[in-house]
């Protein structure tokens, strides 16, 4: 998951605050210019006894590594953490480690400060099932902040665990008793073959795209208390889920056009299914 917003808006607490209710293996490394690959994935060491290279583990061995503010390391920083994001495992030296399910990657950026930062390539913003936002806080919200604090008397917050690590497993596992019926996967297919054959855009979702919208409606459908997706969960996953796949012209720049407003645009040209799941199958 990439969160994208302004400084101060509680994006490392929240993924932290996330590890410890969930009972998570919790890592955090600051994306700086000078951090190598070797740093988030481990290395080999030599053992003076035996003189034998032993490998030792970096922190992506962990079950939410969170990279804070990825764009500030180099391209080839980036890149160390395209194969633990897709295929769950890491290759140092030639040897291939497998990572601890589950796994996670949280990743900050700036929208803002581009300077000294380094853009993540498209393959790799590709690998992020969503890119999200907080926004600033409502001034009601905002106040509770500051109330709870005052009644807190101190900056720590305690958080009790609310799910262990199997049971997060378990709650995973039972995404996949959701049932997608044909006309709402074909609604997610429509929707996203529409991105490719927009004038505004150069370079649109691939089946990536449409396999992330669909694992996300099926959760949110869960959290919702059904065991069947509708064409609303797909309206409201779908932006966050493949926005950040698009690549537009440059010239929208000038225009104030961001990806965001093509995936809605699409959601209003792509007909809806009816919501009603096929019989027998709900």
């Amino acid at each position: 998951m990439l969160i994208e917003d302004y400084p101060g808006l509680a994006k490392t607490l929240m993924a932290r605050s996330f590890a410890q209710v969930t009972d998570l293996k919790f890592a955090r490394v600051q994306f700086t210019p000078d951090l190598m690959p070797m740093d988030v994935t481990g290395s080999p060491v030599l053992d003076p006894t035996t003189a034998d290279l032993s490998f030792r583990p970096g922190p992506i061995f962990s079950n939410l590594l969170l990279a804070d503010e990825v764009n500030r390391a180099p391209a080839k920083t980036q890149a160390a953490l395209l194969e633990a994001m897709q295929e769950r495992q890491v290759t140092v030296d030639g040897a291939t480690h497998r990572l601890d399910p589950p796994f996670l990657v949280v990743a900050t950026q700036n929208p803002i400060e581009y300077e000294g930062t380094y853009p993540l390539p498209e393959a790799q913003l590709d690998r992020f099932i969503v890119r999200i936002g907080l926004g600033y806080p409502t001034p009601e919200d905002e106040w509770r902040v500051l109330e709870n604090r005052l009644d807190r008397r101190t900056d720590d917050i305690d958080l009790e665990v609310v799910v262990d690590v199997a049971g997060l497993r378990a709650m995973q596992r039972s995404v996949e008793d959701v049932h997608v019926s044909d006309a709402v996967g074909r609604y997610i297919v429509d929707l996203v073959s529409a991105t490719r054959h927009r004038n505004r855009v150069l370079v649109g979702a691939s089946p990536r795209g449409s396999l992330a919208v669909m694992k996300v409606a099926r959760a949110r459908a869960l959290l919702q208390g059904r065991d069947f997706v509708t064409p609303d969960d797909v309206k409201a996953v779908a932006v966050p889920a493949l926005a950040h796949r698009l690549i537009l012209r440059p010239e929208l720049w000038v225009q104030d056009i961001k990806s965001d407003d093509i995936v809605v645009e699409c959601l209003d040209l792509v007909a809806t299914p009816p919501s009603v799941p096929e019989r027998g199958r709900a």
